[in-house]
């Protein structure tokens, strides 16, 4: 038995705030799992340190599936965002000794290669069609063959997914940022941009928008057929997903793809989405949702109702969230994109070994395990900088959602 001897919670401000669990066992392997929960990281921190390091420790390293069961029934409080990536956390690393233990990368403990590379998308955007448009010529000029198109709505600065520098981050110091809101605004104006993208750009790559959770069921289906000419690799989170048969009210207005689950964090959370094939892709992420062995488990229910993975991958994930969600990409037959975007330089000092982009696409590390390693010297340089995702208001002051 290989048992679990030293269990480390690391937290770091590198370029973004990361939360890293590193796992050694009594033979020296060592594991790191992505725990990080962006605006609310040191609660699984804590989780981590103060609740589930000394359940670990005497444990066998090698019964991924029996320590996932126990981490997660033996809480008794079940599921939600900081449990669930908490046991990712655990899970991920777990995976990454078992794999240098054998000599393997994980991608080939999960079945080896469906594919030879993972299809990748950018996230361009701009203050106004100007600018979206010469982002959007970097990205296709650096070889992406799916991007993101989002655009500043005239009127209000804070539109979510635009970025103010080279790597894309809404959160801020002290309290969170008030961002004022419009639907109406924004459904006039953004089936425009699109339609001009498309115009500039043609329809020999994939163009995605997100719409993040900010439309009624109705006004989705509204913005869905508007944009139909434009063929949408995917409209993303179109409506909040707590009411999920609202679902099938776009569903039924539009042909436009729908992708959903970014928040969502089991297996439980979208089941009701993929039975009924409510959506097109589940965007449930490695670290949010369980980790490697519960991810597994979501996209093997999907593939039984024509649904794909869109893992969601953002960098406020850290580079060994990216390493795992690419051995779970190259390996699962139902796969359609995944998220990818540029890690700040910070992150890439402490972070190495991870997943590198080509020309629209990722390979996994043949690196034993995951193939990440931690730099704890480069580490110390970077401390926690608390930091707020912003929220959005409406013109008369309620609160809507960000």
């Amino acid at each position: 038995m290989s048992a679990i001897e030293k269990v480390e919670v690391l937290v770091t401000g590198a370029g973004r705030n990361f939360v890293t669990l590193r796992i050694t066992t009594s033979d020296g392997v060592q594991g790191l799992g992505d725990a990080t929960l962006n605006g609310r990281e040191l609660s699984v921190a804590s989780y981590l340190r103060d609740h589930i390091a000394p359940l670990l420790k005497g444990r066998d390293s090698t019964r991924i599936e029996d320590t996932w069961q126990y981490l997660y029934k033996g809480a008794y409080w079940r599921r939600g965002p900081v449990t669930m990536t908490a046991i990712a956390a655990v899970d991920m690393a777990l995976w990454d000794i078992k794999g240098k233990v054998v000599g393997l990368p994980v991608y080939q403990l999960l079945g080896g290669k469906s594919r030879d590379k993972v299809l990748v998308y950018g996230h361009a955007s701009g203050s106004d069609l100007p600018s979206l448009i010469d982002d959007m010529t970097e990205f296709r000029e650096r070889g992406y063959q799916a991007i993101r198109a989002q655009m500043a709505v005239p009127g209000m600065g804070g539109t979510y997914g635009v970025r103010k520098g080279a790597i894309y981050e809404p959160a801020a110091a002290d309290l969170p940022d008030e961002q004022l809101w419009s639907t109406e605004m924004y459904l006039k104006f953004a089936p425009d941009y699109l339609g001009k993208v498309r115009e500039e750009f043609g329809f020999d790559f994939h163009l995605l928008h997100d719409v993040h959770h900010r439309l009624t069921p109705i006004e989705a289906a509204r913005f869905g057929k508007d944009v139909e000419p434009m063929r949408l690799f995917w409209m993303e989170d179109p409506t909040p997903a707590e009411n999920q048969e609202t679902f099938r009210l776009i569903r039924e207005h539009t042909t436009t793809p729908i992708a959903v689950g970014e928040v969502l964090n089991s297996i439980w959370d979208v089941q009701h989405l993929i039975t009924n094939q409510l959506i097109d892709y589940v965007r449930t992420s490695v670290t949010h949702a369980g980790g490697i062995t519960h991810l597994r488990r979501i996209f093997d229910l999907a593939a039984l109702y024509q649904v794909r993975s869109g893992s969601h991958g953002p960098t406020d994930l850290s580079p060994v969230s990216l390493a795992a969600a690419v051995s779970l990409d190259i390996a699962i037959p139902n796969f359609g994109i995944q998220e990818h975007m540029v890690f700040a330089p910070e992150t890439q000092e402490v972070f190495r070994g991870y997943p590198q982009f080509a020309a629209g696409y990722v390979t996994p590390s043949e690196a034993p395990g995951l193939g990440v390693e931690y730099d704890d010297a480069a580490a110390a340089k970077f401390p926690y900088d608390p930091k707020y995702l912003p929220v959005a208001r409406r013109a008369d002051g309620s609160l809507h959602d960000w």
